[in-house]
């Protein structure tokens, strides 16, 4: 029984990690660039876009698909780095825990 309790102690202890490291993944940014930094995307960890950054050399209507897919790839790159960041501060927090391999904690 007292097995148990320690267990039950430990998981409500990380339950609360997990929900400080949300809150915190929420405020934590990260910067998504394509184009050589041409076009840079900030996000929070979480995924929410906060701004868009786009070089005027990129303002022409000739040019309007190429801006189009720059876009797209800063904000696969900041959602990117998003989910590295997460993973990170996850593997820092769920270290020596005993979770099966392959298990998605968010």
């Amino acid at each position: 029984m007292k097995d148990i309790m320690g267990m039950m102690k430990k998981v409500q202890e990380m339950q609360s990690k997990m929900t400080a490291l949300q809150d915190e993944m929420e405020r934590t940014e990260v910067e998504g660039a394509a184009g050589g930094g041409m076009v840079k995307v900030v996000a929070t960890a979480k995924g929410a876009v906060k701004s868009v950054a786009i070089d005027e050399s990129l303002m022409k209507p000739e040019d309007k698909e190429i801006l189009e897919d720059l876009l797209v790839a800063a904000l696969n790159d900041a959602r990117t780095r998003g989910e590295r960041t997460m993973q990170e501060k996850m593997s820092a927090l769920t270290a020596g825990l005993p979770i099966p391999p392959g298990m998605k904690l968010f």
